[in-house]
């Protein structure tokens, strides 16, 4: 029996050495010194103070900002909750909650007279997505144009400085992270 044990202690030993503390250390070291950005989250900074992710969305809900796509994830964009709702197109829920979305984007929105973006009332699958679609953000450019006081081609102009193509060119949707263009608007633009 000694003969076995000792043989899978030391093995258990080796094993636990190196796939709990040296193979982690690595990784860690390496994700450090190659992509230190997103190893530490991504974090954006205003005045030297982390201010959000460029990963994760927030709520914004004053007129002179950029609103998000809704968040299913806990009570809005909380990364612990990541999620979406599960409702499927036939849900009376998920409709009911759509057709109030419709709503409350035409209330905020009343110069915008066009079919309402998709994003701008479905919650994406995680439920924590910072961005936008071009589309959601022209429609929301003459509310934020007006809050802030300056005129609409202003704020369309500084959307189409913080547009990102799809990635490697072919990749996803253009798409706006609305964090990084309302920070640009205060910087800006300033407020009223």
């Amino acid at each position: 029996m000694r003969q076995q044990l000792i043989p899978a202690l030391r093995m258990t030993l080796v094993l636990t050495v190196a796939t709990g503390l040296v193979y982690p250390a690595l990784v860690t070291g390496l994700a450090q010194i190659l992509f230190r950005d997103q190893a530490n989250g991504s974090l954006i900074r205003k005045n030297g103070r982390a201010v959000g992710s460029s990963l994760i969305g927030q709520q914004f809900t004053r007129p002179e900002y950029f609103h998000p796509r809704p968040s299913a994830a806990g009570r809005g964009y909380d990364p612990l909750a990541s999620g979406g709702s599960n409702l499927g197109p036939t849900s009376s829920r998920l409709t009911v909650r759509v057709r109030e979305s419709v709503r409350r984007y035409r209330a905020e929105n009343p110069q915008f007279s066009g079919d309402v973006p998709p994003d701008a009332v479905l919650a994406s699958a995680s439920g924590l997505d910072p961005h936008i679609t071009p589309a959601n953000a022209e429609a929301q450019a003459p509310r934020v144009a007006k809050a802030r006081g300056v005129e609409p081609d202003r704020i369309r102009a500084l959307i189409h400085r913080h547009l990102e193509g799809r990635d490697l060119g072919l990749l996803g949707e253009p798409r706006i992270n609305v964090l990084v263009l309302n920070l640009a608007l205060d910087e800006t633009v300033g407020s009223r």
